[in-house]
């Protein structure tokens, strides 16, 4: 998918079963084709990304409306009523999430979160995070969170990064998630860590939620069958950055 023309974005939930299968074929094309990951809901032969979370969540759609409203950008959402309906949280398998359900707060997961790689640093993230910014508002989310993700599972190739977000972004005590498969991050003492190339090595994502006042729980997970190193980002909506009020910034009277 090469962008000839200019994109004419458009964000809504996933309404149809052919809506979710177009999240998950977008997802296969990221997480799977691209990135080597790999699980039990992957379907090779229809080319679908899925597994048993996507039935009670909701599917943020970005949609590229110059180019036959093909889906270009996906997040799952799954707020907390619906992880207790369902039974539980997809981080639940990753990190012990009971500092945010003793919060007493209204959370929300993020997950699965990509763009096509032709609108990856453009305008398409932003008009993704600002229809999230009003599904914030609509449900009166008070904590998001979800695990973010480093391409590969060597650890100590990941030093500088992760001993950074350790050292420089753990979340408070009382929202500090720990991993279940406990990976230490400290790999390196602050002195030690190279702060510009861990920068560098932080994928945008997580620099991205960085910048809007998220933190890290203690831990990382590393996740064998998607090819990944994660961590656990958590943004309290209260505490937002100045930048990060500006996308949810809205009256949530």
């Amino acid at each position: 998918m090469n962008v000839s023309t200019a994109p004419v974005f458009a964000v809504r939930l996933a309404e149809t079963e052919a809506d979710l299968r177009a999240a998950q074929a977008l997802r296969y094309e990221v997480f799977v084709a691209e990135l080597g990951g790999g699980g039990e809901g992957v379907d090779h032969a229809a080319r679908l990304e899925a597994d048993g979370f996507d039935a009670p969540a909701d599917h943020l759609l970005l949609i590229d409306e110059a180019r036959g409203d093909a889906v270009v950008g996906v997040y799952r959402l799954i707020r907390g009523e619906q992880a207790e309906a369902f039974g539980r949280f997809y981080c639940d398998d990753e990190y012990d999430l009971a500092p945010l359900r003793a919060s007493g707060k209204r959370l929300l997961e993020l997950g699965r979160s990509c763009l096509h790689r032709d609108y990856r640093g453009g305008a398409g993230m932003m008009a993704l995070w600002q229809a999230l910014a009003d599904y914030v508002t609509q449900h009166r989310i008070d904590i998001l969170f979800g695990v973010a993700s480093f391409h590969g599972t060597d650890v100590a190739a990941l030093s500088h990064p992760l001993s950074n977000l350790h050292h420089r972004h753990l979340a408070p005590p009382e929202l500090r998630v720990r991993s279940h498969c406990f990976q230490p991050m400290d790999l390196l003492s602050e002195a030690e860590t190279d702060r510009r190339r861990a920068v560098l090595e932080t994928p945008a994502l997580i620099k991205a939620y960085l910048r809007l006042g998220g933190v890290v729980g203690e831990g990382a997970f590393v996740d064998h069958a998607f090819n990944t190193v994660d961590v656990c980002l958590v943004m309290d909506t209260g505490r937002l950055s100045a930048r990060g009020r500006e996308i949810y910034g809205r009256d949530r009277s």
